[in-house]
């Protein structure tokens, strides 16, 4: 029984079995070389952004791990299912159907899972684009603000300053405003009287911006830009500076540049604008009004 076997075997192999056996070594070793130049790449790839400090984790590296992670998961399955194909095609079966039910199922997937695919598109090209990437402090169409804690292809995950994590799918997102590309800027608007010295409040404030940029320079980048008057208000008007800053760490810069203007203006004795309200009152049996200016 078992030589006979074999002898059907070697007559086959004679037949048509070495055609068939060349073919598909043959589609192996295409499926094993596109797979290696796809490591190849991935592998050049992170090492192209390597900073060569091993103990930390960059985001543009973090962002080639994952573009090299998703490239060899779909190059896998790519030559996995053409090989698939390609065994059936050489032992006779009519691959013509499943092609066509493939397609068909494809396209009934698609419409099921759209928001599913969009969402990984729109991740794949957000990772290519570097739009933003983990530690950005971003808004995102002005509903989401926090900084980016983890990207994948399907969703963004972000954590706010009340230490809420938003999970925000790719798909959904059509606006986004980086608060810490490159650099920030602090806006801060201060608020004096009328009667007040513009002029030595002016260079108050930036000399209040050029200490601070001496005292933390790994915070402020450039000494404070005191733009000049924004506003008038019922009591006072409005200063508006700026203050170019690293980035992300605006709101820091701006709250320690609020506190040094409060205590500067302390020691110059400069007040913060008093509202006036002006009284009219009337006496019994007097047609006249007197008016009085009350604080």
């Amino acid at each position: 029984m078992f030589i006979a076997t074999l002898q059907s075997f070697s007559h086959w192999l004679d037949a048509s079995g070495w055609a068939k056996v060349y073919h598909l070594a043959m589609v192996l070793l295409v499926g094993a070389l596109f797979l290696w130049v796809v490591k190849i790449v991935g592998k050049a790839v992170r090492r192209a952004v390597d900073d060569g400090d091993d103990s930390t984790t960059s985001e543009a590296e973090r962002r080639a791990e994952t573009l090299s992670a998703v490239l060899n998961s779909a190059a896998r399955v790519l030559v996995l299912a053409f090989l698939l194909l390609m065994v059936l095609q050489e032992f006779g079966v009519n691959i013509a159907p499943l092609i066509a039910g493939a397609g068909i199922a494809g396209v009934a997937l698609g419409f099921g899972a759209q928001s599913l695919v969009k969402d990984v598109i729109s991740g794949f090209f957000l990772l290519m684009e570097d739009q933003f990437g983990v530690g950005d402090l971003i808004s995102i169409d002005e509903k989401h603000v926090g900084t980016v804690e983890r990207m994948t292809l399907r969703v963004t995950q972000l954590r706010d300053v009340e230490g809420r994590a938003h999970f925000v799918p790719n798909g959904s997102i059509n606006r986004v405003i980086v608060l810490s590309k490159e650099f920030s800027k602090a806006l801060v608007d201060v608020e004096v009287g009328y009667d007040a010295d513009l002029d030595q409040i002016f260079a108050l404030l930036g000399t209040l911006g050029e200490e601070l940029r001496k005292s933390r320079p790994e915070l402020v980048l450039e000494p404070t830009d005191v733009r000049g008057v924004e506003a008038f208000g019922k009591d006072g008007c409005t200063i508006r500076t700026l203050t170019k800053c690293a980035p992300g760490k605006q709101f820091d810069v701006a709250r320690l540049l609020r506190k040094r203007i409060i205590e500067r203006f302390r020691e110059e004795g400069i007040a913060s604008p008093i509202p006036q309200r002006i009284v009219h009152t009337k006496t019994a049996g007097d047609d006249g009004i007197a008016a009085a200016s009350a604080d």
